[in-house]
Formats: C-alpha cells, structure tokens, sequence
C-alpha cells in the first residue's frame, strides 16, 4: 500500500488548519486595530455584514454570523442602544425586523476601510501576482462547495 493516501489527508488536514488560523490571524489583527474605535468583534462583524447588504433580517444576519438568535438579539440590542443600528419592521412580514446602519457609522468608514486595508496588505505581502490571482478563485469554489447558502 502507498503513502499517497496518508500524504494527501496530510496535506488536507494542513490546508484546512492553514485556512483556519490564518482567518484567526486576520480577525486578531483588525481586531487590534478596531480596540480603539470602541468596537467588540461581534459588533464590528454584524456592521461588516450590513455594510454589504445593508437591511438584512435579524434571522438572516444570524445566519450569516452563525450566531444563535437569543445571541444575536443582544448584540442587535446593544448596537441599537449605541446608535449604530436601527430597527424598522419588514414591510412584508410583520414578525420581522430589518436591521439598517445609521450614519454614526460615517466617519468611521475611513479607519474602518483602512484598518481592513492594512491588514489584508499584511497578510498577502510576499505573495505573487500568480498566487493572489489564483487564490480568490480557489476560495470561491471552496466556499461555493461547502454550499454557503444551505442552512443545517
């Protein structure tokens, strides 16, 4: 028998950790940077996510955070206390609430975009124009085969 098989569940296994930590690595980082603005992870996340879609339902902004509703509710809770965040009912299901970014976000945005910026820029210097071509791609389909849009 070959080690070939063993050599490969190696290699995966170490893909996978690589994957892991070096999301963990990320996240410290602008998690360092973000300290100073005054913003939890959990806080700054949920602002990341409406950021990009901006009105989400509660229920699908758990979703996307893999958070627990009751969790979430707090978070939502306390991000609306401090203003960054509003409530308003969803005009087609009475039951729900969409989440909106108020403008305290604004000036921000700026620290926010940067401190993304920087530690993106640490995290690929030494990469080459072929690495970081290849790796968005390879990332899509990893994340497109793992079915980001199926629910447990």
């Amino acid at each position: 028998m070959s080690a070939k098989p063993e050599t490969q569940a190696t290699q995966h296994a170490e893909l996978a950790y690589l994957l892991h930590d070096v999301a963990r690595l990320m996240r410290r980082e602008f998690d360092r940077r973000l300290r100073e603005l005054g913003l939890t992870r959990a806080q700054w996340t949920a602002l990341a996510a409406l950021l990009q879609q901006n009105g989400l339902k509660q229920t699908e902004l758990a979703f996307m955070l893999d958070m627990a509703r009751a969790p979430l509710g707090t978070l939502v809770d306390r991000l609306e206390r401090d203003g960054w965040v509003r409530r308003k009912p969803d005009p087609e299901d009475g039951r729900a609430n969409r989440l909106y970014i108020t403008d305290k976000i604004n000036p921000l945005m700026e620290e926010f975009t940067q401190a993304n910026l920087d530690v993106y820029q640490m995290a690929i210097k030494g990469l080459s124009a072929a690495d970081l071509a290849a790796l968005p791609r390879a990332l899509a389909r990893m994340k497109a085969n793992l079915g980001t849009d199926s629910e447990d």
